[in-house]
């Protein structure tokens, strides 16, 4: 028993109202980041899809198997939403001309430019809603911002005692 009682104690507690909150701030911003790729026309796992194709372009040709494993979803479903996107003109499919079974996704002008007015709505919306997400993180991880402190003055050699 009281092996237990010192590895419970040794645990580091739990703040689940900051948990809490934290999960709260991350949906917030992401049901209006839904909310304005509807009022946009477009359904938010699309938005997400154009989002990350504009994010990887400078990485090469962007695959359907890329897209789905950053979406975190399947990738016959990430193979839907290009389906539906490459109808409304908003992206290209292109299949390798080596390996015809790798297809790349390029954006079209119709989707950078639905993309560019919901991602520019969303950097307002983080510098106006960030600093409430920022003061959760840091109160779960209040050591870091110490430990960041310190290995710049490490860096610059100030800080010490002769």
């Amino acid at each position: 028993m009281a092996a237990t009682r010192r590895e419970a104690g040794a645990a580091s507690p739990v703040d689940y109202e900051t948990l809490a909150e934290l999960r709260y701030q991350i949906r917030l911003f992401m049901r209006r980041r839904e909310e304005a790729a509807r009022a946009a026309g477009i359904e938010p796992q699309q938005y997400l899809l154009l989002l990350q194709l504009k994010g990887l372009e400078d990485r090469g040709p962007t695959t359907v198997g890329a897209l789905a494993e950053r979406l975190q979803i399947r990738h016959h479903s990430a193979v839907e939403l290009v389906d539906r996107l490459v109808e409304r003109d908003m992206v290209a499919r292109r299949r390798d001309s080596i390996d015809r079974r790798e297809v790349s996704v390029t954006l079209r002008p119709a989707g950078e430019a639905v993309l560019r007015k919901l991602a520019l709505y969303s950097m307002e919306e983080l510098r106006t809603e960030g600093p409430e997400l920022v003061q959760v993180l840091r109160r779960l991880m209040p050591g870091r911002a110490r430990a960041r402190r310190e290995q710049r003055t490490a860096r610059t050699g100030g800080g010490g005692t002769q």
